[in-house]
């Protein structure tokens, strides 16, 4: 059976909200009662065919093409199956993804991966502000799955967020890991300025040593054979990160201002030994 694929068929004015166009949303539907379903389009409602072309059947598997920074909610509160995207993806990207696979093959917009419970998201290109942040009104962050970014991440990656793992094999902005509640970001690249801004739990990896506020404190370097299961599980993943096999890591813990017990651990070729 063919994947389900909607192609843009017409220039955009405005924004669209896709979160009904999910696996598990349209599960038993036909395409054509798939095509008369209304989807919101700016300020007003239309039907899915006056906007995309449909083919194929398996509407556990998705695809997108044509797809822009336009196309917002992808995978919303998606509980099932694969959505795989030809292009870039919008602001909301997998929000409160519940189980399932999401590829986007371009960039995405910011709160990637926002509320995410579990799964798997893989953005090859950047992604913009709070990545597996918490939305707003709430107060808790991604809570379970992976998060994978090929490219480069905005700030606040990871606020509050309370369980799970971000790889970024890129950079990463300002107030990385700010709020963080408990699970595990990695950055090959740099970060911004305030990382682990207020930060209770978790593990930051990163390669590089930043510049970290003074309430950040410097546990010297250690051998952490825990890191070997770490790395094990890393590799599970398509990532630059299934390379790593140091345990020796220079160790930070804080943030010290509201009694936070995170740590950042920076590997880098001179503690490989």
């Amino acid at each position: 059976m063919s994947a389900l694929t909607f192609t843009l068929q017409k220039a955009l004015q405005f924004s669209i909200n896709c979160s009904a166009l999910t696996p598990n949303h349209l599960a038993n539907k036909s395409v054509s009662e798939i095509a008369s379903l209304l989807i919101h389009y700016g300020k007003n409602q239309l039907r899915v065919d006056e906007l995309f072309n449909i083919s194929g059947h398996d509407t556990q598997n998705i695809h997108f093409k044509n797809a822009s920074h336009q196309f917002d909610y992808l995978g919303a509160n998606m509980s099932s199956g694969h959505i795989h995207i030809e292009g870039d993806a919008g602001a909301y990207l997998g929000f409160g993804l519940k189980q399932g696979v999401i590829h986007c093959l371009g960039s995405t917009l910011a709160f990637a991966a926002c509320n995410m419970q579990n799964g798997l998201i893989t953005i090859e290109g950047n992604t913009g502000d709070f990545l597996g942040g918490a939305s707003a009104g709430l107060r808790k962050g991604m809570s379970g799955g992976t998060v994978v970014v090929k490219g480069n991440a905005g700030d606040r990656v990871g606020d509050q967020m309370r369980r799970g793992l971000i790889l970024i094999e890129g950079n990463a902005g300002d107030y990385c890991a700010s709020r963080m509640i408990a699970g595990t970001i990695g950055i090959l690249g740099n970060v911004g300025n305030y990382t682990g801004f207020n930060m209770k739990r978790g593990t930051l990896l990163l390669t590089k040593i930043p510049q970290l506020h003074a309430t950040m404190q410097d546990c010297g370097t250690h051998t952490l054979p825990f890191l070997s299961l770490m790395f094990k599980y890393f590799a599970t993943f398509e990532t630059k990160f299934s390379s790593f096999s140091a345990l020796r890591a220079q160790r930070f813990v804080g943030d010290s201002a509201c009694n936070g017990y995170g740590e950042i651990l920076v590997i880098s070729p001179d503690l490989t030994s």
